[in-house]
């Protein structure tokens, strides 16, 4: 859907393009009407309809990634799963930066709990810049019970805690199938995934603060691991 009387602008012409090239019906309807159907604010003239995200289960996620995800570009390792646990990020703004970082670092899929968490929203799916048509999701009842299904698959679950007792870049991530754990905003992770977990790693801070923002973790986090993969 276009908004009828935008000003003209080549992006808007290269997304009709774009639509027509994929067989997808374009209309220019009133501003009241998009406004209407949009569920974020300042959909800037423009709307699409998608259908639902697919959801696959936790071991579909230690397949080999498939063809054409961004696994094997720089810092990823082609068929070696490079996975992203979240336990109970309620933000979404946190949630839609995350999921751009991990798709940016070349994570492959990302595992999320069915309860007190966020989901993919429109305001995430915004904030996640088009992430989360590259990753693949999986919805569990409980992240410790995904954790012990990721151990019996070979995968090495790697808890991101302020009080870790090892450094996260003195970890060795060469080969190995591995999925970071990150916990929620202010409690972290939970006592359970922290217990799950192969390995509880640090970030090094040198300020006075005691912790990142989860999202800024996340991006130190997935992109060391992807340095180092």
């Amino acid at each position: 859907m276009i908004a009828r009387g935008l000003d003209p602008a080549p992006i808007v012409d290269h997304i009709v393009e774009l639509a027509r090239e994929q067989r997808a019906a374009v209309r220019e309807v009133s501003r009241s009407e998009l406004d209407a159907a949009a569920r974020t604010e300042a959909p800037q003239g423009v709307v699409a309809v998608a259908d639902p995200l697919p959801e696959v289960g936790v071991a579909d996620l230690v397949q080999a990634p498939a063809a054409g995800s961004t696994a094997g570009r720089d810092g990823g390792r082609a068929g070696t799963p490079f996975l992203l646990a979240l336990d109970g990020i309620t933000d979404p703004g946190n949630f839609g930066a995350v999921l751009r970082t991990a798709e940016c670092a070349g994570v492959t899929g990302v595992v999320l709990p069915g309860h007190r968490s966020a989901r993919i929203t429109p305001t995430v799916a915004k904030a996640a810049a088009g992430a989360v048509e590259h990753l693949q999701f999986a919805v569990v009842p409980g992240i410790p019970s995904a954790l012990r299904t990721l151990s019996k698959h070979d995968v090495w679950t790697v808890g991101l805690d302020a009080a870790g007792p090892r450094p996260l870049h003195e970890l060795d991530l060469a080969s190995e199938a591995v999925a970071l754990v990150l916990g929620s905003e202010g409690r972290g992770l939970s006592r359970l995934v922290a217990q799950r977990c192969d390995v509880l790693a640090s970030i090094p801070l040198r300020g006075m603060l005691g912790s990142l923002n989860v999202a800024a973790a996340a991006a130190v986090a997935c992109f060391e691991i992807s340095r180092r993969r």
